[in-house]
């Protein structure tokens, strides 16, 4: 049900860990980077809940969110295996633009998708099930995410595939090479989900208490509390997210391989090594999928996030005081521990208060919280770089940990169904 997902985080971290580079390759300025990252969480914001809104009233021979699952599917390999090939599509504009176009495309795609995943897991399991759910989907983005961060490393490094360009202005042939990978990794998963995945019909959540609850919300649409107690939580921490995605290159490049010029080999091998350690949290992510679960079963589901919160915005201050690249394996570890929890404890504590034929849009509108940080932060990020940090973007990442710690804290205020059932 959830192996689409694999491929989706599969083009997703091939982004994150490379776009940086490939838009300072092509002529971004580092404290610019956050202004194309935006249009990541704006098509997001956009996207994903008309996406949602119309899976709920979609039914065909696919299904309800199949249909969504491979439409984004076609559309973000297409972008996956343009994006790197930018600068030969630049004939009248420059080749960042259509690499920040291309990231936007790639991003509304993988929305498209990406949404009806999230209420499909909600949509067929039972509530007391939804934390192992989401749980599953975060081991399966945990794998995809590894293999797509470390593959340029494993092709340039293993393979022999070239590490360098063989221009100024164009993409080295180990990340050209990731992205078809890619695309085509993407693409497959997802069929095998619509292929072997059934979705039940329409009638299935025609019942009396179902339509007595639809009434309701047709006279009056409600909110739900946890949605509303979750959103600072998901500030904080998507706010960090992005400056991680945004500036771990950079910052790594300057303070560990002592170079600011994105077109040296120093500056790609410490792409290269950023797209391991990338691959490092995510497969931390994975590993502990399962145990949140158990985890949350013991402790509740607010513990459960806050702590792991906690040790990711330890684990993003103490990259300060880390004396070189390698040994920065060690703060990925509690960066993937927040991760994995992230990407399940607030769908999960969500999820048992939202009607299910409104799922969708209700997902949808809770992606908001994830757009919305990373908005404002690619808006005030640069400027916050330039003028406070002094272009130094190690500091961007001390400031995600600061925040992080404070979205642990506002976690314990959120009301969780079954965390006041076990009281």
């Amino acid at each position: 049900m959830s192996f689409g997902f694999l491929g989706i985080q599969f083009g997703f971290a091939l982004q994150n860990a490379n776009a940086s580079r490939i838009l300072q390759t092509f002529g971004a300025d580092v404290e610019h980077l956050s202004w194309f990252w935006l249009v990541a969480p704006l098509t997001g914001m956009i996207v994903q809940p008309i996406v949602g809104y119309l899976s709920d009233r979609t039914w065909n021979k696919l299904g309800r969110r199949r249909p969504y699952f491979l439409a984004g599917a076609f559309l973000t390999s297409t972008a996956l295996i343009l994006m790197p090939n930018a600068p030969h599509l630049a004939t009248f504009i420059a080749p960042m633009f259509i690499g920040g176009g291309l990231l936007m495309i790639m991003d509304a795609s993988i929305n498209i998708s990406m949404e009806p995943f999230r209420a499909l897991v909600a949509d067929k399991l039972p509530e007391e099930q939804h934390t192992l759910g989401f749980s599953m989907q975060t081991l399966l983005i945990g794998i995809g995410a590894v293999v797509g961060s470390w593959l340029p490393y494993i092709l340039g490094n293993w393979l022999g595939i070239p590490k360098e360009a063989s221009a100024e202005g164009l993409i080295p042939p180990n990340v050209v090479y990731s992205f078809y990978f890619g695309a085509f990794v993407l693409l497959t998963s997802i069929i095998w989900t619509v292929t072997t995945t059934k979705e039940y019909p329409p009638e299935f959540y025609e019942d009396e208490a179902e339509v007595e609850e639809e009434e309701k919300q047709k006279k009056k649409f409600s909110i739900p509390k946890q949605m509303i107690q979750l959103l600072l939580v998901q500030f904080f921490s998507w706010f960090a997210l992005f400056s991680m995605w945004v500036y771990t290159t950079p910052a790594i490049a300057r303070h560990y391989y002592g170079t600011e010029d994105p077109f040296s080999a120093a500056y790609q091998d410490a792409g290269d090594w950023v797209g391991i350690l990338f691959g490092i949290y995510n497969g931390i992510s994975a590993m502990i999928a399962l145990s949140l679960p158990k985890i949350a079963r013991r402790i509740g589901r607010r513990s459960t996030h806050a702590i792991a919160l906690s040790l990711g915005g330890i684990s993003f201050l103490s990259i300060f005081i880390i004396p070189n690249p390698t040994l920065l394996i060690i703060p990925m570890v509690g960066i993937g521990i927040a991760w994995g929890s992230i990407l399940a404890m607030p769908y999960a504590m969500l999820a048992n208060s939202i009607p299910p034929k409104q799922m969708g849009m209700f997902m949808g509108l809770f992606n908001m919280s994830i757009t919305i940080p990373q908005i404002v932060n690619g808006v005030t990020g640069g400027l916050i770089l330039k003028y406070v940090f002094n272009g130094d973007p190690l500091y961007s990442l001390m400031l995600a940990g600061v925040l992080m710690i404070f979205g642990a804290i506002a976690t314990l205020f959120v009301s969780d169904k079954l965390d006041l059932k076990r009281q």
